[in-house]
């Protein structure tokens, strides 16, 4: 299932430019040194990638924890309800959920970390900003989030995430290096994509943890049964 992870984040990175493209924008600009620009953008970008991984590394252990206790088909399964949830729920029903979110504080540590960071000029602090930046609550990483989930292993959590970051990173880079170079009226036209995407990619993890047997789609799990009635000579 990499290759939904890659897909989600170059879709959805269109969608980025509106929520992170400020912060990618802003970024210190290295005047005297090209090379050093490119340089500092990428480690933008991949400090991103790096903290999706941890998250996916956590969220891939939730996973691996559930799919042990026999739960995998069902945690795919749910990790598709909710991709849907999101796609389908009225903005204002899921801003709402946003504002529940215990985290509010610290998006508000995380911007104090981001004005102090951009007031450097030096490669490494686009570094940090990037890992930084992959804390901010975004709907796009939640759906990256409960696909991971749905990998039932923390390395492939892990691995999942890292490969959605890299998704990003085509639009995200260009973005920061060119400026806001993609019109309104494309992204809009994008934006109305992203939605159809996602419904079937939930569709997609809906038929992984229903066993059917199709393969690529919907694979059949085996489960191993244990028999009891052993015979024991003595």
């Amino acid at each position: 299932m990499l290759w939904s992870a890659f897909l989600i984040g170059l879709f959805g990175s269109f969608h980025c430019i509106g929520m992170c493209g400020p912060i990618a924008l802003a970024l210190p600009i290295q005047k005297d040194n090209k090379i050093k620009l490119i340089i500092g953008r990428i480690l933008y970008n991949v400090g991103r990638a790096i903290t999706y991984s941890f998250i996916g590394l956590f969220f891939g252990l939730v996973g691996q924890s559930l799919s042990l206790a026999g739960l995998q088909q069902s945690v795919s399964i749910l990790a598709g309800v909710l991709i849907l949830l999101m796609v389908l729920l009225p903005a204002k029903f899921s801003q709402k959920l946003y504002l529940l979110k215990p985290a509010f504080g610290f998006t508000n540590f995380l911007k104090r970390k981001f004005g102090m960071l951009l007031k450097k000029k030096t490669v490494l602090s686009t570094f940090y900003i990037g890992l930084l930046n992959g804390f901010l609550p975004c709907g796009l990483v939640y759906i990256a989030v409960a696909g991971a989930i749905a990998t039932g292993s923390f390395l492939n959590g892990a691995a999942y995430m890292f490969v959605f970051g890299l998704g990003t990173l085509p639009v995200m880079l260009v973005v920061s290096l060119a400026g806001n170079f993609i019109g309104l009226n494309v992204r809009k036209r994008i934006n109305k994509m992203i939605p159809a995407f996602m419904i079937v990619l939930a569709f997609l993890f809906i038929l992984r943890g229903m066993n059917l047997g199709i393969p690529y789609v919907s694979p059949k799990i085996q489960q191993t049964e244990i028999n009891d009635n052993s015979v024991i000579c003595h």
